[in-house]
């Protein structure tokens, strides 16, 4: 390859994998990997679970040694940020006052924490999940007999809720709709929703936060139906949005976070947006969507790596997640948009079971709850030309793994 230089806005999973992709794919140039945050990079998931549970400490999160980055001549800089793109000069000024150029650009800027607009929610007291500092802060607050109000019951509050109390700490969900709702089948949504009253949580759904109040501190959170809700801390999870500020600043074309077609490649073909930031063509749901997870980001810090370096391949990554919640595994592959029909693998009482969704007669996502097989087998089928009944997906003699193999 050529000794172009790429400079990559961002080193969260999905920067990090880029620039380290690159040099797998022998690329030989310059490679600039910018962080706003002064940690190495790191690690988001254990945030919510082990980090918070005091089970992992802070040498246990890289992504990379920071020796790694010096082995394979990636310039990462710590602590400096983008803050202004110069698409003409092709140069990125930076928060330290100086300025990097490039042939390819990469913005990798993730998402930012949706604002709870509500009188109240700059109190002391009142937290959200974003980094290091957040989950540490959290954590020094946690234990028996804290009242933890968390608002939102997506993936994110429900693990801080887990997290809770698992360390006896007294949590109560807030939750406008219902748990997971935009991500999960109701017959999952409800199933989680029963185990973490068991886990000791308290649930007040289809009300919204009205405001917080406190004198120093936050102390009550007041509920739109008039309730009061007392608190020693607040955890608010209510979505992200896409960090594209300078991707818009620059003129770049943005929608649902920065446009970019099946090549990853935004409007401007010198500049490439991958991971949680980026509003992509997806192939399986027919429409472009933006996906917040770590299998996203990674397999596209791949993709433009490959494209980079003269292996260009439409992205078309099968999406897949996970939330780990006590004892509680949920894994999902596919995306549930459009799903007509859910059927039942196992049975929910034994908190070992599957839901598989079907979307037009064909298999869509698969949900699992410790069970990992189900997992596993459907990712080789969702896609595909193998063909899954939703009777068979029911039936437990049904050999879910030969047809994957098939």
């Amino acid at each position: 390859m050529s000794s172009d230089s790429v400079v990559i806005v961002g080193a969260g999973h999905a920067g990090v994998q880029a620039a380290v992709s690159l040099r797998e794919e022998k690329f030989d140039g310059d490679v600039v990997l910018l962080s706003a945050e002064k940690d190495v990079p790191y690690q988001r998931p254990p945030l919510s679970k082990a980090f918070l549970k005091g089970e992992m400490d802070i040498h246990g999160l890289p992504l990379r040694a920071e020796a790694h980055f010096r082995d394979q001549r990636i310039d990462l800089r710590l602590g400096v940020s983008a803050t202004r793109i110069d698409r003409a000069a092709r140069r990125v000024e930076l928060s330290d006052g100086g300025a990097v150029g490039y042939e390819h650009l990469i913005l990798a800027t993730g998402a930012r924490q949706r604002r709870l607009d509500v009188p109240g929610v700059d109190l002391p007291g009142v937290f959200a999940l974003r980094d290091i500092a957040d989950a540490t802060a959290i954590r020094e607050r946690l234990g028996p007999g804290r009242k933890v109000v968390i608002i939102g019951a997506g993936f994110i509050g429900l693990e801080i809720a887990a997290t809770a109390t698992s360390l006896k700490a007294e949590a109560t969900i807030v939750e406008i709709a219902r748990p997971m709702g935009r991500a999960v089948s109701p017959i999952m949504s409800d199933f989680f929703l029963g185990a973490h009253a068991a886990f000791g949580a308290r649930f007040r759904l289809g009300v919204g936060v009205a405001a917080i109040k406190g004198r120093e501190r936050a102390e009550t959170v007041v509920l739109t139906d008039g309730e009061g809700l007392s608190a020693d801390m607040v955890v608010v999870g209510v979505g992200v949005v896409a960090e594209d500020s300078r991707a818009r600043a620059c003129g770049l074309e943005c929608a649902n976070g920065i446009v970019v077609d099946e090549y990853l490649r935004t409007s401007d073909p010198a500049i490439s947006a991958i991971g949680d930031c980026a509003d992509f063509p997806n192939a399986a749901l027919g429409f472009r969507t933006r996906l917040e997870s770590v299998q996203n980001a990674v397999d596209q810090g791949r993709s433009v790596a490959a494209r980079l370096a003269g292996k260009p391949a439409p992205y078309d990554a099968l999406a897949w997640f996970w939330s780990d919640q006590q004892d509680l595994k949920l894994m999902i592959a596919g995306l549930s948009h459009g799903v007509d029909r859910w059927v039942v693998r196992g049975d929910p009482a034994t908190r070992a079971f599957s839901t598989f969704g079907f979307r037009g007669g064909k298999l869509a996502v698969v949900e699992s709850v410790n069970r990992a097989g189900d997992h596993a087998a459907a990712k080789r089928i969702i896609g595909t030309t193998k063909t899954l009944t939703p009777e068979e997906a029911a039936d437990p003699a049904f050999d879910l793994r030969g047809l994957a193999k098939r």
